[in-house]
């Protein structure tokens, strides 16, 4: 027989573009929703700190002229950490609706929070290191998808480092140690950085495990997913703004 005109398909083969397209697909979906959340979150900070009505929802002006938060300002402050908690917890109750919502409402409140760093560092130097941050990010986030090593091991090394600087920040809450607070900053660049690659890693994993359906869970997963790599972003930005933005 003449098997020439026959085209085999190695079966190992097919199955790895199946995963990849469907990685690729997940992906898609969790960076589609990064993009909202942070889309949300600059647009809300900067209206909060440029219009005067809006600003005075979550801020106060003292008789001496001091700034300080208002009631709905401590919600802004707080809120977001009870929401994170609420999504990790409440993973498997939420539906997918709910989730998308919480998310969100998540960005906005981190917006509000947020608008504080327009009242301490100019204008041009946050804006410059937001784009800073996008290339770190983004290199970051190519290189942890693409990468053959598995992130797996740096991921747990990195979260016991983040345990520590959370644990030194609180300390440094009361010795206002400026040297403590760089140390800190620069720890943060280097943990999230190597997080935002290990996250991008375990969604492309993901994403090769769920398919590219539209099932409700996968959908929560993405909008979770979206979540890790939102904090990755905004927890770089801050550690760098506070090392390299100028301050008013």
């Amino acid at each position: 027989m003449d098997t020439q005109n026959f085209n085999f398909q190695d079966p190992i083969n097919v199955q790895s573009v199946s995963s990849d397209v469907a990685s690729k697909a997940f992906i898609s979906k969790v960076f589609s929703w990064m993009f909202l959340g942070l889309v949300i979150t600059g647009l809300a900070s900067y209206l909060f700190a440029t219009d005067a009505s809006l600003a005075s929802i979550i801020y106060s002006v003292a008789p001496n002229g001091a700034v300080g938060f208002a009631p709905m300002g401590w919600v802004a402050a707080f809120a977001p950490f009870a929401l994170v908690l609420l999504m990790g917890a409440g993973f498997n109750k939420l539906s997918y609706g709910a989730m998308a919502i919480t998310f969100i409402v998540f960005s906005l409140l981190m917006g509000m929070s947020l608008s504080s760093i327009f009242l301490v560092y100019a204008t041009s130097s946050i804006y410059s290191v937001f784009f800073i941050t996008a290339a770190m990010f983004g290199l970051m986030a190519v290189l942890g998808y693409t990468t053959k090593t598995d992130l797996t091991k740096f991921g747990s090394l990195l979260m016991m480092l983040l345990l520590g600087v959370i644990i030194a920040s609180v300390v440094n809450i009361f010795m206002h140690s400026s040297g403590m607070q760089y140390i800190i900053s620069f720890a943060c660049v280097a943990i999230f950085t190597g997080l935002t690659a290990y996250d991008v890693q375990k969604m492309k994993n993901i994403g090769a495990q769920v398919g590219s359906n539209g099932d409700a869970t996968v959908g929560k997963m993405a909008v979770y997913g979206a979540l890790s790599l939102y904090l990755d972003f905004i927890n770089l930005f801050l550690a760098l703004l506070r090392i390299f933005g100028n301050r008013k």
